[in-house]
């Protein structure tokens, strides 16, 4: 009997020991399960940036084989809406990429994310390579919530050296040599300009903001942001308005610009079709992964031709610091560590080089290698060293007063009345301060 008992007490001990294994087993399998991360960004393209952004992201992954990247590449004309969507139901990525200006602001009045100012503190050499006022849109109550990995050139003005040539026509340095050139390539049978409005964005952002800031200089568009004894009914927002409408009734688009995306207006103009564009600087990289060198060789870069009669500067390209990583506010513990390293990756010396060398303009200090980089990156770098920034205005307007004043160029482009527009654009503005 004392024998069984004996047993029967071995049995236990062996039955007792396997399920603490057991515990252990799962215990450790718990341990050493992977952190998930989530990103999104916009870099869905089959260009230089986009391809050097995905491939950076799929390195860090190889890197860190215990973090499990959940990465979406959202197409650019989409990306906006699809962010503001997961933003209202409290959905956000740990990590996105945000544009600076009132898009970040609305997420830090949301409390929708949170300051990623260590990495700074830790990376002091890192933070002082950042060129004059980079950093300051997004710098809130003196914690940073982002670095930008792009300089925001908007509205670079391209040209076919070819077609002038062919024609006589010189570069325009005026508005009214700009008309007058506009007038000779129509007359010739040539799109002057080559446009792509379908996201309505890109009239705003490439072309207005420039002629608008001519007309009425910075200082009044940001009175009139800050409802600061200006509207956007005066008369000198009326005059930048029609300056746009004479483009339009001078026929410098293409029939159906409205209905043309911008990555068909790029290859309209490429293709030799139109004689200009203005575009941003991301065109650089989109012709440079698409088109022939000697495509490239035959496209000259400027700034918006000057408006005799304005308010602003006349050497202007709207832009600044560009986008940047935001960090969620949800994001906690292990996930955090795991995206602030991400951030850093995506953000810092390296990458910043990896994006130039993809012929994307960075708000960093590098020293350019021309051998690195085509010839038209390597003229558009030189022409913003030289050139200053005015404001973009879709980054400074609230997001209606933004959508207004891409939804009235659109409606000038269609033959709308201005005056209209201007007022719209005010309402729209005045309603969500």
């Amino acid at each position: 009997m004392k024998k069984l008992l004996a047993m029967m007490f071995v049995l236990l001990l062996a039955l007792a020991a396997c399920g603490g294994d057991g515990d252990n087993e799962e215990a450790a399998s718990g341990d050493s399960e992977k952190v998930k991360l989530s990103i999104w960004h916009n870099f869905a393209g089959d260009d230089l940036r986009a391809r050097s952004v995905r491939d950076m992201i799929a390195q860090f992954q190889e890197d860190n084989p215990e973090i499990e990247v959940d990465e979406q590449a959202i197409p650019v004309d989409g990306y906006r809406q699809r962010i503001s969507t997961v933003a209202a139901a409290d959905e956000l990525p740990d990590i996105f990429l945000t544009y600076a200006g009132s898009f970040t602001d609305e997420f830090h009045k949301s409390d929708l994310i949170q300051p990623i100012t260590p990495l700074f503190d830790d990376n002091p050499e890192w933070k002082d390579s950042f060129l004059k006022g980079a950093l300051d849109p997004y710098n809130y109550d003196g914690e940073l919530y982002s670095a930008p990995v792009a300089m925001s050139a908007t509205s670079f003005m391209y040209y076919n050296k070819q077609l002038f040539e062919e024609n006589n026509v010189e570069v325009p340095k005026t508005w009214d040599e700009f008309i007058s050139v506009i007038d000779t390539f129509n007359s010739k049978g040539i799109t002057p300009l080559a446009m792509g409005n379908k996201a309505p964005w890109v009239a705003q952002s490439t072309t207005f903001g420039a002629i608008a800031d001519r007309v009425t200089g910075t200082e009044w568009f940001m009175n009139a942001v800050n409802e600061d004894g200006a509207s956007f009914t005066d008369p000198v927002f009326i005059d930048a308005l029609n300056h746009f409408k004479e483009l339009v009734e001078h026929d410098a688009y293409p029939e159906g610009a409205n209905s043309m995306d911008n990555t068909q207006a790029e290859q309209y103009f490429a293709q030799g079709k139109a004689a200009m564009m203005i575009n941003g600087s991301w065109t650089i990289s989109s012709l440079s992964a698409s088109v022939s060198e000697d495509v490239l060789k035959n496209i000259g870069i400027t700034t918006v031709p000057a408006i005799e009669d304005g308010k602003g500067a006349g050497n202007t390209i709207t832009g600044g610091p560009g986008g940047g990583y935001l960090l969620s506010s949800k994001t906690e513990g292990a996930a955090k560590d795991a995206a602030l390293d991400l951030i850093y990756t995506l953000s810092n010396e390296e990458a910043q080089n990896t994006i130039a060398e993809s012929n994307s303009m960075v708000m960093y200090d590098l020293e350019l290698d021309q051998e690195t980089v085509n010839p038209l990156f390597y003229e558009a770098f030189n022409l913003v060293k030289s050139a200053e920034f005015a404001p973009v205005y879709d980054l400074h307007l609230t997001s209606a007063g933004g959508e207004a004043v891409n939804n009235g160029l659109q409606e000038i482009m269609l033959g709308g009345d201005v005056e209209k527009v201007a007022q719209d654009i005010e309402k729209a503005q005045a309603a969500n301060k």
